[in-house]
């Protein structure tokens, strides 16, 4: 359940952040919440293989890890975007 609030505040921090970039937040949030449920499976298949089947903590530590990551990549690549220009011009 904490996750899933998690994925809901961070996906809507996300948003903030392409509407300042002028980005569609829609597409963003999407990008985030997909991200981090493949990188959370992805991370637990990792768990599986490197830790075996009964080591829950261990894949579920890893799963959250990559999933965790995958938000910040994600937050990365649209902080490295110009922002978006108000249409003031203080210089004149």
């Amino acid at each position: 359940m904490l996750e899933i609030l998690a994925v809901i505040f961070l996906s809507g921090k996300i948003g903030e952040l392409a509407e300042r970039k002028g980005q569609k937040k829609g597409k963003w949030k999407a990008y985030t919440i997909i991200g981090w449920f493949v990188s959370e499976i992805t991370g637990i298949f990792i768990g599986i293989v490197m830790f075996g089947e009964e080591a829950l903590g261990s894949m579920l530590l890893l799963g959250y890890s990559l999933a965790i990551l995958s938000y910040f990549a994600i937050r990365q690549s649209l902080q490295k975007m110009p922002d978006l220009d108000n249409g003031f011009d203080f210089e004149k």
